[in-house]
C-alpha cells in the first residue's frame, strides 16, 4: 500500500485507501506519526474520496491522531465520506471528535 501524502502550509493530507482494515490501520497510523513529527503540520485531513469498505479500525486511527494533534494544538478533519463512513462516525461518535468542515 503506497499512499500518497501531500501537505499544503501546516495541513497533512492523507488519501484513505480503498479498503481500510486493521492492517492498513496499522500502517497508517504510524505512517502519519512519523509525518506529524517531522513536518509539524497544524491540521491532518483525512480524504475518504476513495474509500470503499473500512472497520472499526478507522476509529481507532482517527481518535489517536486527534490526541496527537491535541498535543500539537492543531485539529483533525475527515473529507470526502460516503454512507458508510458516515455512518460509522456518527454511531461511533466520531462525528463529535473529528471535524467535517475542512
Amino acid at each position: 500500500m503506497e499512499l500518497q501524502y501531500r501537505i499544503e502550509k501546516e495541513s497533512l493530507f492523507v488519501p484513505m485507501p480503498q479498503e481500510v482494515d486493521h492492517h492498513v490501520a496499522k500502517s497508517i497510523s504510524r505512517e502519519i506519526d512519523f509525518l506529524i513529527d517531522s513536518w509539524h503540520v497544524r491540521q491532518v485531513v483525512f480524504d475518504f474520496t476513495n474509500t470503499e469498505f473500512m472497520d472499526s479500525s478507522v476509529i481507532g486511527v482517527m481518535i489517536g491522531r486527534k490526541h496527537t494533534m491535541e498535543l500539537y494544538h492543531g485539529d483533525v478533519f475527515a473529507i470526502h465520506m460516503g454512507d458508510r463512513a458516515k455512518r460509522i462516525f456518527e454511531k461511533s461518535g466520531l462525528d463529535r471528535i473529528v471535524r467535517t468542515d475542512f
